[in-house]
């Protein structure tokens, strides 16, 4: 049996659960290999994973993500990386459910990176993909042998879909390119440091607490558990040993069903099972059994060694020694939770280790019984949370009364937005899975304010702007901005009455306001960050006719009009639209105005028409209009094609003035 020697290990994902233990363990046994580990800190890392190596001469630790070629070309080849064990992913089953988006950008995507950057380099002399035993799909229950390394895969869910995905794109670049790929599929592992939205650990930790262990359905479903410290050890045997192109199950023929390891944790606490566990609604698809043939791996020389009993007494004394350790988890203990946009690694740091910590939890003699909170089913139907900025602007404002109509839990920030502190206290408090940013200086009473208020402008519609987009991308939340298509003019490739708008691609154009300059700076960075979702509103209106920031209160006061078509935002229809884009995790710019154009005429003939009749006007042109305004005014049509693409039932500008604007307002 050939035996392999690595120098340089690249360990993605190693600030997470299983990777940090087999790094770890390769730092400590290991001096002469050089580890390298590669983790973005989503929510269920925590460097405080990898304190055992901090220290260590041979030991490297790099945030980043790897979906980033760029960063993952420049870490092989300055680190000289010759070894990779890829363990970054999304896991959790119950969040594929509500956001399976992510699972292919970070579970398919990701991969696919880095097989791309093995190939370009051409250095790798191992890849070890590690993947699943769900990929295998539902195991029948009276099967008496396990599924083979060469079983048919059939993913049953989202996440277990996305790891075959990865896996089949391992296996094309071992057959096109030479990779020397490696495949593990693993049963359950448990043990110190897991996030507890994994069955034991949070099963653990509410039994520290005293309150009830939730099971999914009736609890009969079988799972295999190996413990983490053996898993490590099946890593450590599978990177010298393993054959290239070939796959390798790391499991255990020990099988539980869930009822019963909530029975095992409730003994452990001296709690009474038939009052303590409460069954609730099953997961949209529960596979009944995983069970593996591990033979392949045994031949390599690897065993179990920890029993079931010995392994949770290791665990439940380690949560009960390290409470804190993830910070505040109320989100992950929740019968189902979506905790994929949570925002994570604010309070865990490789400093903050060194906290005291409380020498017991919930210890029987305080421990009570709490039956389950009123309110964790309002919050199963209410999957999101909206943090807004914004709250004295109008749309801010508007937000805020759509959230409260459609029941979704939201708050206003209460930061400002060029503080990064203290926004990242907002985050920290209110645990939000979306961002809105209704905040900005557009100048009162219009945008010649922002002419002689340049520092004022820039501090908030770029600097703060730009700080709550990194500080959201930084926890891994999406970011709505409410930005201004202001930003273009009518030239020869868009002329005015054409009919040729705008698209979201196309650079801005018009800089004769410091307003619109300052969008259109932010805009062009926002690109960057792909967790922003950039609206560029034209000229809001709304059926408030009140309303001294309404496009058509502010001309139909006004003395004299100009009268140039433009495209222009109906937020009657428009905002419920956006609440729904950050529901579909919608990025990038789009245009958010209603298809096509209406000039200044033609509303307020509408106005006439519906609200005054006796209404009257006249017009300008820009030659004179420029001698009243201090900036030059945008004006131009937008292309909301994707927009109506995504949203057919989109009005176009002047049926949605008719139906929102003018029908509710009419006169009779």
């Amino acid at each position: 049996m050939a035996s392999y020697t690595p120098k340089n290990i690249l360990i993605t994902g190693a600030a997470g659960f299983i990777a940090s233990h087999v790094a770890n363990r390769l730092v400590r046994s290991y001096p002469d290999y050089k580890i390298v580990v590669l983790d973005k800190l989503d929510y269920c890392s925590n460097l405080k994973n990898l304190l055992p190596s901090k220290s260590s001469p041979n030991f490297k630790f790099v945030k980043g993500d790897i979906g980033s070629a760029d960063l993952v070309n420049y870490l092989l080849i300055t680190e000289s990386i010759d070894t990779i064990m890829h363990f970054a992913a999304q896991t959790h089953v119950d969040n594929s459910f509500g956001n399976s988006f992510e699972f292919t950008k970070n579970n398919i995507y990701g991969t696919h990176v880095l097989l791309e950057a093995c190939k370009v380099t051409g250095q790798i002399r191992r890849f070890i993909h590690v993947s699943t035993d769900e990929v295998y799909g539902e195991t029948e229950e009276d099967a008496v042998v396990g599924n083979h390394e060469a079983s048919q895969l059939l993913p049953t869910n989202p996440y277990s879909a996305t790891k075959a995905g990865a896996e089949m794109l391992v296996m094309a670049y071992g057959r096109s390119y030479g990779l020397p790929v490696i495949t593990t599929r693993g049963n359950n592992v448990y043990g110190p440091n897991q996030f507890p939205e994994k069955l034991i650990p949070k099963f653990i930790l509410l039994a520290m607490q005293g309150k009830n262990l939730p099971i999914h359905g009736d609890g009969s479903n079988v799972r295999s558990y190996l413990y983490c410290e053996d898993v490590a050890e099946a890593f450590e045997v599978v990177l010298h040993k393993g054959e290239v192109g070939h796959v390798y199950n790391i499991g255990t023929k020990k099988e539980r069903r869930v009822i019963d390891v909530a029975k095992d944790i409730c003994r452990l606490f001296s709690m009474d099972p038939e009052i303590c566990i409460k069954f609730v609604e099953n997961r949209p698809f529960n596979d009944q059994r995983y069970f593996l043939d591990d033979q392949k791996l045994k031949d390599l020389g690897w065993s179990e060694r920890t029993t079931w009993e010995e392994g949770l007494k290791k665990t439940m004394d380690w949560y009960i020694n390290n409470p804190d350790w993830w910070g505040d988890v109320t989100g992950a203990l929740l019968p189902h939770p979506r905790m994929l946009m949570m925002p994570g690694g604010l309070d865990r740091h490789f400093e903050g280790s060194e906290e005291e910590k409380p020498a017991s939890f919930g210890s029987s003699n305080t421990r009570m019984v709490v039956p389950p909170s009123k309110n964790t089913s309002s919050q199963h139907k209410h999957p999101f949370k909206f943090l807004i900025y914004g709250r004295t602007g109008w749309i801010g404002g508007l937000l805020g009364k759509l959230c409260e109509k459609q029941g979704i839990p939201y708050e206003y920030g209460k930061g400002r937005l060029e503080d990064r502190s203290s926004l990242m206290a907002d985050l920290q408090n209110v645990k939000p899975t979306h961002v809105f940013n209704a905040a900005g200086v557009t100048g009162r009473p219009n945008v010649d304010w922002c002419e002689s208020h340049k520092t004022e402008t820039i501090r908030t519609n770029v600097v703060g702007t730009l700080t709550m987009a990194d500080v959201c991308r930084e926890h891994g939340i999406l970011m709505v901005n409410y930005a201004t298509g202001c930003i273009f003019e009518y030239n020869a490739t868009h002329p005015e009455g054409s009919g040729i708008g705008f698209k979201e691609e196309d650079k801005p154009n018009f800089i004769g306001s410091f307003y619109s300059k300052t969008k259109a700076m932010v805009e062009e960075l926002l690109r960057e960050y792909d967790n922003v979702c950039t609206l560029r509103v034209r000229m809001p209106i709304s059926s408030d006719l009140s309303n001294p920031r309404n496009f058509i209160t502010k001309i139909s006061r006004y003395n004299k009009v100009v009268n140039i078509p433009n495209s222009m935002t109906i937020l009657d229809e428009l905002l419920p639209i956006s609440i729904e884009m950050a529901k579909r995790n919608l990025r990038g710019i789009w245009n958010f105005t209603n298809p096509g154009v209406v000039s200044h005429n033609e509303i307020l003939e509408m106005y006439r028409d519906y609200i005054d009749p006796n209404f009257k006007w006249a017009n300008f042109t820009l030659e004179e209009q420029a001698k009243v305004i201090v900036a030059p005014r945008s004006n131009n049509e937008m292309d909301a094609s994707k927009l109506k693409t995504e949203f057919p039932e989109l009005l176009s500008i002047k049926e949605s003035l008719i139906k929102y604007v003018f029908e509710p307002n009419k006169k009779t």
